[in-house]
């Protein structure tokens, strides 16, 4: 299941990951992020110790989605040793598409 963060945990659930952390910017009133949700559930089962994926609520975290460039959602940044590695934004890609975009980056 994916984990819900905040200006709290980021640092110890995200920035200090020893493996790749998929963070979903998102919002509850967002119908794209609604949408999407599904999909990074089951790849957050199906990639469990490969890529961490959680959930980081724009409304309620303000200042992180400013700190990293997130002007539009759902926006999914993918952090690599505490450091922002990868970005897609938007909810038009395939289940397929991103199991292969996060596989790569597990590798």
């Amino acid at each position: 299941m994916t984990k819900a963060v905040s200006e709290a945990t980021f640092g110890q659930e995200v920035l200090s990951s020893s493996e790749p952390v998929l963070v979903d910017f998102w919002a509850e009133w967002c119908g794209p992020c609604r949408a999407i949700a599904p999909v990074l559930e089951q790849l957050s089962t199906e990639l469990e110790g490969k890529v961490k994926i959680v959930k980081l609520n724009v409304d309620e975290n303000p200042s992180l989605a400013a700190q990293y460039g997130v002007r539009s959602i759902p926006t999914m940044i993918l952090f690599k040793g505490g450091q922002a590695a990868d970005m897609k934004i938007g909810a038009g890609t395939p289940k397929a598409g991103l199991t292969k975009w996060l596989e790569g980056h597990a590798a």
